[in-house]
C-alpha cells in the first residue's frame, strides 16, 4: 500500500498528531510570505543574470523542494533567517535522475520550463505531484509552451522540451483564468521575442506580486482591464530584491480556527486589502475582526463574539471572488452555525472529499452534483459532487482522521480542536508542512493541547 493510500490503521505513527479538543485558541501567530507566491518567485530568479533576494520566506516544505530543484540546475541558494539569496549566474542542465528526486513532491517543475528554455534551450519535467483535489492537467502548460515555439517530447522518464528556434510572443486566451497557466505564460513571455497577449488571465494578488517581481527584473508587463495581460519580451533580465506579500490563505485558516473554537487569534502580518472578500464572509457568519494597519506590528485580530453564528450561502470563484483555498476552513466553522449553509465550489471539481471525515465527527454535511446557492458553473452538468449543504450547529466529537490534502488537512486540525475528546490526525508531515510554517509551535502558542506520539515537538518545525 502506498503512502497516499494509507489509512489511520496503516499510516506511520510518527506522521500523526494527537489533539485534545475543546479548548478555545487564544493568542497571536505571525504569517510570512505567501506559499503561492514564494515558490514562483524562486523560479523567476532563474531568468536573471545576477543574484536575487527574496524576503519574508516561510519555512515550509515547498520552499525546500524548489530549493532542491534550483540547486540541481546550478543555482546557488542560501537561506538566512527568512531571507533567501539566489545566484543563477551558473545555471546548467540537470540529469533526469537528479530532477526525478523531486518527482511526485510538487507541481512546480512545470513552471521551470520557460526560464530553462531561455537560459539553456532545453528543460525536463518529471512526473508531477500535488494535492488530489481535482484535475490539474499539464496539457494547457504544454500547449502554451508549444505555441511559444517549444518542441515537446514525452518519454517514459518524463517530458523533454527544447527550443531549437528560440521562443516567440503569442496571442493566447485561457478557457478558464487558471493561476498556473497564467504563471506559465508570464515566466515564458518575458524573454520571448515580440509581444505576448494573454486573455482571460488570472489576476490573484500572488499573480500581481509575481508581475511586480518580473518588472523589477526589467520585464515590460501591462495589466489591462478585462483580464488581459500584455508582455513585451526583453533580451535580458537582472536579479531582484523583493518582500513577498503575506499568505492570505494561512491568515484565513487561523481566523476560521478562532471562530470554530470560540477563541481569539491575532494574525500578525495579515493584510486587509487582499482579504476583503474573506472578511465580508467572516463578518456575515457572525465573526468579529479588527484591523491594525501599523507598518511594523500590523495584522488582523479575529474572534468569536459569543453570539450564535449565522448560516450563509457561498460560492468559490477566481479573484476577487471567494478563494477556493478558503473554502475548507470556512466549512468547518459553518458546522457551528445555526441553520443551513451552502458552499458551491466552482474552481475544483473534487474538493469536498475531506467532508467524509467531518461527517464521522458528527458534522451534518450533504454533497450534491447540482449548482446550489449560486449561478450555474462548469461542473454543473458533469456529475461532480461540488455543492455542499451544511446543517448546524453540530456537536463535533473526536475521531481518527486521515488528511487527504494540504488545505483540507488544516481544516481537519481545526475540527479536531473544536471537537470534544482526543483525535488522532494522520498525514500532518506529508501535507501540513507543505504550506504552514511552524504550525505545531503556533498551535501550542495559542493554547492548543497537542502532542506527538513519539518524537518531541522540539525536533519538528
Amino acid at each position: 500500500m502506498s503512502s497516499t493510500d494509507a489509512t489511520p490503521e496503516t499510516a506511520p505513527s510518527e506522521d500523526m498528531l494527537i489533539i485534545h479538543g475543546g479548548t478555545p485558541l487564544e493568542g497571536e501567530v505571525h504569517v510570512r510570505g505567501a506559499k503561492n507566491l514564494v515558490s514562483k518567485a524562486m523560479v523567476a530568479a532563474l531568468l536573471g543574470t545576477s543574484p536575487s533576494v527574496l524576503r519574508s520566506v516561510p519555512a515550509i516544505r515547498d520552499v525546500e523542494v524548489v530549493t532542491g530543484l534550483l540547486r540541481v540546475h546550478g543555482v546557488d541558494v542560501e537561506l538566512d533567517g527568512d531571507t533567501l539569496y539566489m545566484d543563477p549566474t551558473s545555471v546548467e542542465s540537470a540529469g533526469v535522475e537528479e530532477i526525478n528526486v523531486h518527482a511526485g513532491t510538487s507541481r512546480i517543475p512545470i513552471l521551470l520550463c520557460g526560464p530553462l528554455l531561455h537560459r539553456l534551450g532545453r528543460a525536463f519535467i518529471p512526473d508531477l505531484g500535488g494535492c488530489n483535489i481535482g484535475g490539474r492537467p499539464i496539457d494547457f502548460h504544454l500547449d502554451a509552451l508549444r505555441k511559444f515555439g517549444a518542441v515537446v517530447d514525452k518519454d517514459s522518464d518524463g517530458t523533454h522540451l527544447s527550443a531549437p528556434n528560440g521562443l516567440h510572443g503569442i496571442r493566447y486566451e485561457l478557457e478558464y483564468p487558471s493561476v498556473g497557466a497564467t504563471e506559465q505564460v508570464l515566466l515564458t513571455a518575458v524573454m520571448a521575442k515580440g509581444t505576448t497577449e494573454l486573455r482571460n488571465a488570472a489576476i490573484e494578488p500572488e499573480i500581481i506580486d509575481l508581475i511586480c517581481i518580473l518588472q523589477k527584473m526589467g520585464a515590460i508587463i501591462k495589466v489591462h482591464t478585462n483580464r488581459v495581460i500584455e508582455i513585451v519580451g526583453v533580451d535580458e533580465l537582472k536579479g531582484y530584491s523583493h518582500r513577498a506579500l503575506p499568505d492570505r490563505i494561512e491568515a484565513a485558516s487561523w481566523a476560521s480556527a478562532a471562530l470554530a473554537t470560540q477563541g481569539s487569534v491575532y494574525v500578525r502580518g495579515a493584510q486587509q486589502t487582499d482579504m476583503m472578500t474573506f472578511l465580508n464572509v467572516f463578518r456575515s457568519i457572525g465573526g468579529a475582526y479588527e484591523v491594525n494597519d501599523d507598518p511594523n506590528e500590523g495584522g488582523i485580530r479575529f474572534w468569536h463574539p459569543g453570539t450564535p453564528l449565522k448560516p450563509v450561502a457561498l460560492e468559490t470563484d477566481v479573484h476577487p471572488g471567494l478563494m477556493t483555498d478558503w473554502q475548507q476552513p470556512i466549512v468547518v466553522a459553518l458546522t457551528q452555525a445555526d441553520g443551513l449553509s451552502i458552499m458551491h465550489e466552482t474552481v475544483y471539481e473534487n474538493r469536498f472529499g475531506y467532508t467524509s471525515e467531518l461527517r464521522r465527527m458528527g458534522a451534518n454535511i450533504e454533497l450534491y452534483s447540482d449548482c446550489l446557492g449560486g449561478t450555474p458553473c462548469r461542473w454543473g452538468r458533469r456529475n461532480f459532487l461540488h455543492s455542499a449543504v451544511i446543517a448546524g450547529p453540530s456537536k463535533l466529537h473526536a475521531a481518527d482522521l486521515q488528511i487527504p490534502d494540504l488545505r483540507a488537512g488544516f481544516s481537519h486540525l481545526i475540527a479536531a480542536m473544536a471537537a470534544e475528546g482526543t483525535s488522532r490526525v494522520y498525514g500532518v508531515d506529508r501535507y501540513i508542512t507543505r504550506g504552514y510554517e511552524n504550525f505545531e509551535a503556533k498551535l501550542l502558542g495559542l493554547g492548543a493541547k497537542i502532542e506527538r506520539p513519539t518524537s518531541s515537538l522540539a525536533d519538528r518545525r
